[in-house]
């Protein structure tokens, strides 16, 4: 079976500003993208989980699957969102199946 190569964009993002990085995708036509709950986790300030009171504690994970040739203007773009927040972001290489969904 035939790959194709994209790239896969991952962002861990505080809860409160999931639906700003996701108009964010829209607009720059983003069509592969997933929302998962991030409940746990160790970074540079210690560990955390989920169980906090309100959802500003609460992590989301973003899942993106996109062409080479978007990802700077897509990072360009959640990165400017993303400075005054906790936020990580990863680019990885990755193979897909049916590259007309990306």
């Amino acid at each position: 079976m035939q790959t194709h190569p994209k790239k896969k964009l991952e962002l861990i993002i505080e809860k409160p500003i999931t639906q700003r990085l996701l108009a964010i995708l829209n607009d720059l036509d983003v069509t592969g993208y997933t929302v998962l709950p991030a409940i746990a986790g160790r970074g540079q300030d210690g560990t955390w989980e989920e169980g906090q009171i309100t959802d500003a504690s609460h992590m989301v994970q973003i899942l993106c699957v996109l062409d080479e040739a978007k990802l700077e203007e897509v990072l360009s773009a959640t990165f400017e969102a993303l400075k005054p927040q906790i936020g990580i972001v990863y680019v990885s290489d990755v193979q897909v199946v049916r590259k007309e969904h990306f």
